[in-house]
C-alpha cells in the first residue's frame, strides 16, 4: 500500500500531517512576513539611490538591514534582533520552542513577539481545514499553497498596507496554469480567466469611481492583483460572495473599531486582509453559501 493510498483511507492521519506540515509552513511564512518586506525596501532604497545619482553607500545607514551584506529569505539565518544570537534548531521548533523559553530570547530575554506562534497555529489549523475539505489529492496539495500565501499576504498587509507583487502575481499565474491540469481546485480554464479579469477590473472600476467623486484613492492596486488571483483560483462564480463577505468583514471591523477603540475614519484601513479571508471561506464554503442563498431567494 502506497501512501497515497494510506492517506486516501485514513482522513484523521490525512489531517495529522497536514497540521503537522502546517506548523513548519507556519514558522517559514514567520520569516517571509518579517523580511520581504525589508527586502523590497532595501531594493527600492537602491533603485532611487540610483536613479538620483546618490550614493546608496553613505546613506545605507539610514536602511534596517544595511548592516547585512546579503538579505533575504536564507540569509542571514535566524538570530535575535537585539543581542544577534544566533537561533539554534532546537530553539526554532513550531510553537514548542516559544512556550520552552516562555516567550523570550535564552541569552537577552527580550520578548519574542506572540505573533509568531499564533501564524504558526493559524497556518496549522487553516491546513487541517483543507485537508478536511479536499482530503487526500492534488487538489488539497494546491489549496494549501493558495492559503499559506493567502496567510503571508495578510499579515504584510497589515503591518505595511502592502500586497507584494511577489505574492499576488505568482498567485495569480499558479492560478491559472493549474486550471489547465487536473491538480487544481476543480476550476475551468475559461471560469479563471474571466475569474482573473472580473476579479481585476472590479476593484479597479470602484477605484476610479471612487477617485473621480472624491479625489481620493479609495485602495491599492495590489488588492485588485489580489482579487484577480482569487478569481483565477476559484472562478468567476465565486468573486459576488468574495466581495461581499470582505465588504462586511471590513464595515463591521472598521464600524467597531471607530466606536470602541476611537480609530480615526480618515485612518485608511488595509482590504487585502478580508479579501483573503473571504477568499479562504469561498475556497472551502463557497458553494454552500451560494446553493443556500439561491435556496432562500427561490423560498422568498
Amino acid at each position: 500500500m502506497t501512501l497515497v493510498d494510506l492517506l486516501a483511507e485514513s482522513p484523521v492521519l490525512t489531517m495529522v500531517l497536514a497540521a503537522i506540515l502546517g506548523l513548519l509552513v507556519g514558522s517559514f511564512l514567520n520569516v517571509v512576513i518579517y523580511r520581504l518586506p525589508l527586502m523590497l525596501q532595501r531594493e527600492w532604497h537602491g533603485q532611487c539611490c540610483e536613479y538620483l545619482q546618490l550614493d546608496a553607500a553613505k546613506i545605507s545607514s539610514v536602511h534596517p538591514v544595511s548592516e547585512h551584506k546579503v538579505f533575504n529569505l536564507m540569509k542571514p539565518d535566524s538570530h535575535c534582533p537585539v543581542c544577534n544570537k544566533p537561533v539554534r534548531p532546537w530553539q526554532n521548533i513550531p510553537v514548542i520552542s516559544y512556550l520552552l523559553l516562555g516567550g523570550k530570547c535564552s541569552e537577552c530575554k527580550t520578548a519574542i513577539h506572540w505573533r509568531y506562534p499564533v501564524v504558526e497555529l493559524a497556518t496549522a489549523a487553516l491546513s487541517v481545514v483543507v485537508a478536511w475539505h479536499f482530503g487526500a489529492t492534488w487538489s488539497c496539495v494546491a489549496a494549501l499553497f493558495f492559503t499559506w500565501l493567502l496567510i503571508a499576504a495578510t499579515v504584510i498587509d497589515i503591518d505595511h498596507q502592502l500586497l507584494p507583487d511577489n505574492i499576488t502575481l505568482p498567485l495569480l499565474w499558479l492560478g491559472l496554469v493549474l486550471a489547465l491540469t487536473p491538480y487544481g481546485t476543480g476550476v475551468s480554464v475559461t471560469d479563471a480567466v474571466i475569474g482573473a479579469a472580473a476579479g481585476y477590473l472590479s476593484l479597479w472600476s470602484v477605484y476610479q469611481i471612487f477617485k473621480l467623486l472624491t479625489g481620493r484613492e479609495g485602495m491599492g492596486y495590489g488588492d485588485f492583483k489580489l482579487l484577480a488571483a482569487i478569481g483565477a483560483w476559484l472562478g468567476w462564480q465565486q468573486l459576488l460572495t468574495v466581495v461581499i463577505l470582505s465588504s462586511m468583514a471590513g464595515a463591521v471591523l472598521g464600524i467597531g473599531m471607530a466606536i470602541f477603540a476611537g480609530r480615526d475614519k480618515n485612518i485608511p484601513m488595509s482590504f487585502g486582509p478580508y479579501l483573503a479571508i473571504a477568499g479562504f471561506i469561498a475556497l472551502i464554503w463557497g458553494n454552500v453559501i451560494a446553493d443556500w442563498y439561491l435556496n432562500l431567494a427561490v423560498g422568498g
